[in-house]
């Protein structure tokens, strides 16, 4: 089905900004977690692709994508800088995977992600509500005035869902990008469940920008609706650049086919699905 809507389309493929590499034992532990999804968020959450990495990738590939993340992130200190270790060397290996790092408010956590960056890290994953950091803790000073000096974006779980945190939903990462306009910032799940604020910050700020992880599928339509009321501003926001397409691989409840599916029946045309799912990311990346 995904490659019936790639050739549809005439794009390339499918970049991914959103999927998920990890050592195993990582990847493993989030795995079990979700096992236990019904506990905390009161839906059941069986993993989709709970299969080898090889295979993982083989897939993507077989969905026609054509560029992904391997995001990883920490949660606790001394973890975000041999996480870096790992995703970089996994990029070295996987050519159609961007470059990524994470990092986490610590000691030393400038001079890791710096080095990071000198391996080639394109983009970085933070969690606020895993992580239950402050995105605006001083020790994360002068990670973001690095990132805003080289464009690096930064995938950033900063809303409320599927449960809120202390330090998520609007307000504290909008502190952190009002007072550096290159920061590139990319709000995972398109900000659910506070779309609307969400959105209002990618209007106002260049370097904002919102994936379209789970949101408008079945599953988080049940967990937290996209109000249609703003469907205008998400197709505006998709044409000038500002949506790109996530999926959550391998970690989804359902097929990949279904995340893109959920876009499509969004009936914003082939001008925006387009756009979320190739050309926005390709631009940023500048992967051509």
């Amino acid at each position: 089905m995904t490659l019936a809507v790639i050739d549809r389309l005439g794009i390339s493929g499918i970049i991914d900004v959103h999927s998920h590499f990890m050592p195993d034992e990582v990847m493993e532990k989030v795995w079990t977690y979700f096992d236990n999804a019904q506990q905390a968020y009161g839906i059941s959450w069986p993993i989709e692709y709970r299969l080898a990495q090889d295979e993982r990738v083989s897939r993507l590939a077989s969905f026609g994508v054509i560029g992904y993340t391997s995001l990883v992130y920490a949660h606790k200190p001394a973890m975000a800088a041999w996480l870096n270790d790992w995703s970089l060397d996994f990029a070295q290996s996987h050519p159609d995977c961007v470059p990524t790092g994470t990092f986490y408010p610590e000691q030393g956590v400038a001079q890791y992600t710096a080095e990071a960056i000198e391996r080639g890290a394109r983009v970085f994953k933070i969690h606020l509500q895993v992580g239950a950091f402050d995105p605006r803790h001083p020790q994360l000073e002068s990670v973001w005035d690095l990132l805003a000096q080289h464009s690096i974006p930064v995938v950033a779980h900063c809303g409320s869902g599927p449960i809120p945190g202390e330090f998520t939903g609007v307000e504290p990462i909008r502190e952190v990008i009002e007072s550096r306009p290159g920061l590139q910032v990319i709000v995972a799940h398109m900000g659910a469940p506070e779309y609307s604020g969400f959105l209002d910050l990618a209007e106002e700020f260049p370097g904002v920008r919102l994936d379209t992880t789970m949101a408008f599928t079945d599953f988080m339509n049940h967990l937290a609706p996209f109000p249609t009321r703003e469907l205008g501003r998400l197709r505006a926001a998709g044409l000038r650049g500002d949506i790109l397409f996530g999926s959550d691989f391998p970690n989804i409840p359902y097929s990949y086919a279904d995340a893109v599916a959920a876009l499509e029946r969004l009936e914003l045309g082939d001008d925006w699905l387009r756009a979320v799912l190739y050309s926005n990311a390709n631009e940023l990346f500048r992967r051509t």
